[in-house]
């Protein structure tokens, strides 16, 4: 359930992310293209286009999302840090290694300078 919560929150911060950027600035109409005076500079826009209704939708589905996956994290029964997460020990039993046996110690020469 937390991964399929977890993917629609992407799917929709990326689908957010192209439908704003699809849309056009606020004074781009066809009028401002050629140069004309745009209306939207001089009173309020007209209707609200299908672009904006679904940005409208996805923000209040990302919304809703983050407001699920922050009270599951803080539900969650776990270490409070990263850096007490990773100091947990391993339940596997150690390998058994063969014990090494000691360095052969180099000859020594009575002049240090050799």
């Amino acid at each position: 359930m937390h991964a399929l919560v977890l993917g629609l929150y992407i799917l929709a911060s990326l689908l957010i992310l192209l439908v704003v950027l699809i849309q056009g600035g606020e004074n781009v109409d066809i009028t401002a293209a050629f140069g004309g005076v745009s209306q939207a500079a001089f009173g309020p826009r007209g209707t609200v286009s299908t672009l904006e209704k679904i940005t409208w939708v996805l923000g209040g589905i990302f919304l809703v999302l983050s407001i699920i996956l922050t009270v599951w994290a803080t539900t969650h029964q776990g270490p409070s840090s990263v850096l007490q997460h990773s100091s947990r020990p391993s339940t596997a039993a150690p390998a058994q290694t063969p014990p090494k046996s000691p360095a052969p110690t180099p000859p020594t020469s009575p002049n240090p300078f050799q």
